[in-house]
C-alpha cells in the first residue's frame, strides 16, 4: 500500500483552529493598544497646542490667545507669518485631526486682548479609535472625560 505524502483535512483543521484561537486572544489586545497610543498622542497634541497658544499671545500681546488652530499653523501659500498663520504649530495638528482624534479651540474669554481659551481632544470613533475626550485651558492642566 502506497501512502501519499501531506496533510489529511482532520490536521489541517486543528492547525486553523488554534490560529483562530490565537487571533481571538491577540486582536483584542491590539485594538487596545491602538486606543493607547491614540490618548497619548493626544495629550501630547493637547500639550503642543497649550504651548503654542502661549507662544502666540507673547508674539502678538496686542491680540492674546487664539481661538483657531490654523492661526497656530503655517501662513496660506505665498504669505508670510503673520496672526492668521504664525507657523507655531505642526501643519496636521492645525487641520484638526489626527490619530483618530479631532481638536478644537473654544471659550476664548476677553476683550479686546483674549485672555483665555480651552482646546478639546475628542475620539473621532468612541471605542475605536479613543475610550477618552481630553481639554485644557490657559493654566496648562490637562484633564479627561471618559466617555464610557
Amino acid at each position: 500500500m502506497v501512502r501519499e505524502k501531506g496533510f489529511s483535512l482532520i490536521e489541517l483543521l486543528i492547525v486553523v483552529a488554534i490560529i483562530l484561537i490565537i487571533a481571538a486572544i491577540a486582536i483584542p489586545n491590539l485594538l487596545r493598544s491602538r486606543i493607547a497610543a491614540n490618548e497619548a498622542s493626544a495629550v501630547s497634541v493637547i500639550r503642543a497646542i497649550t504651548t503654542a497658544e502661549h507662544a502666540y499671545s507673547t508674539a502678538y500681546p496686542d491680540i492674546g490667545y487664539t481661538c483657531s488652530l490654523s492661526s497656530l499653523g503655517p501662513p496660506p501659500t505665498g504669505q508670510s507669518v503673520a496672526s492668521t498663520g504664525a507657523d507655531i504649530l505642526d501643519p496636521v495638528i492645525s487641520a484638526g485631526v489626527k490619530s483618530g482624534y479631532s481638536f478644537g479651540l473654544s471659550s476664548c474669554t476677553g476683550a479686546p486682548v483674549v485672555s483665555g481659551y480651552q482646546s478639546s481632544a475628542a475620539p473621532v470613533n468612541v471605542g475605536g479609535s479613543g475610550q477618552r475626550a481630553f481639554c485644557s485651558d490657559s493654566s496648562g492642566i490637562i484633564q479627561y472625560h471618559s466617555n464610557i
